[in-house]
């Protein structure tokens, strides 16, 4: 049976842990002061990994919420992934030096797909490649702007220039707790060939059992089920991987 990995995940705005409704900057609610705090629960209830967004980052184009990322990388015993206004190789080159275990690109993969082949052509196995999609369209710009290029398309490009994993979410479903798109998912799984990630929509157990059945998808990516309490992370990780 292959691993499925839940990813319990923390954007941060203004130096909080917030969530946001369709990734909409007006639709904002603070779930903590403390991405380390919220971090430090999640690896007491048995995460092996954080997912960690810049949500400031996403919207500025750098990186604003570092200090929180890396002080969780360097303080618990987690594996960390990071995205949010990543656009430079110094941006990477920093948060690999420094003990972060995977590295997303996102907008870049459109605005500078240069970039983003030559990072996956040094550093494939540490960088994902988050794909947003609306209507099966990539989303760009912490989801302020929609492009004309096809998800899948974009996927299965970048697969060939070595990635190796992908975390794709359909804008529809994030936030709203209204269940993932399993079907999108497992197809983009399929268009690319790899290990792709889920991530929105997620609103119970069976949600996660139903994404962990479909070939090619590895984990699933937990926000607001978490933080409204729908279960907590140690009862899907005993659910859904057994442990």
């Amino acid at each position: 049976m292959k691993p499925f990995i839940l990813y319990p995940a923390i954007d941060m705005r203004d130096g909080k842990c917030v969530r946001l409704v369709q990734g909409d900057y007006n639709q904002e609610t603070v779930y903590g002061d403390s991405p380390f705090d919220m971090a430090k629960l999640f690896a007491e209830e048995g995460a092996e990994w954080i997912h960690m967004v810049d949500l400031d980052g996403a919207k500025s184009g750098k990186p604003v919420n570092s200090q929180y990322v890396l002080q969780v990388a360097r303080e618990l015993k987690v594996k960390v992934q990071i995205g949010g206004g990543i656009r430079t190789e110094s941006d990477v080159e920093r948060y690999l030096d420094q003990g972060i275990d995977r590295v997303i690109l996102g907008s870049s993969a459109i605005s500078d797909p240069a970039f983003v082949k030559e990072m996956l052509s040094k550093y494939s196995g540490k960088i994902a490649i988050g794909l947003d999609a609306k209507d099966g369209f990539v989303s760009t710009e912490g989801w302020l702007n929609t492009s004309q290029v096809k998800a899948a398309h974009l996927g299965k490009e970048l697969a060939e220039h070595g990635a190796e994993t992908f975390i794709f979410t359909d804008i529809a479903t994030d936030g709203m707790l209204s269940g993932p798109n399993v079907q999108s998912t497992a197809e983009m799984a399929k268009a690319t060939g790899k290990t792709v990630i889920a991530s929105g929509g997620v609103s119970s157990i069976d949600d996660l059992e139903a994404l962990s059945r479909e070939e090619g998808i590895s984990g699933a990516i937990i926000g607001k089920a978490l933080y409204t309490k729908r279960f907590s992370l140690s009862e899907a990780l005993q659910e859904v991987t057994g442990r």
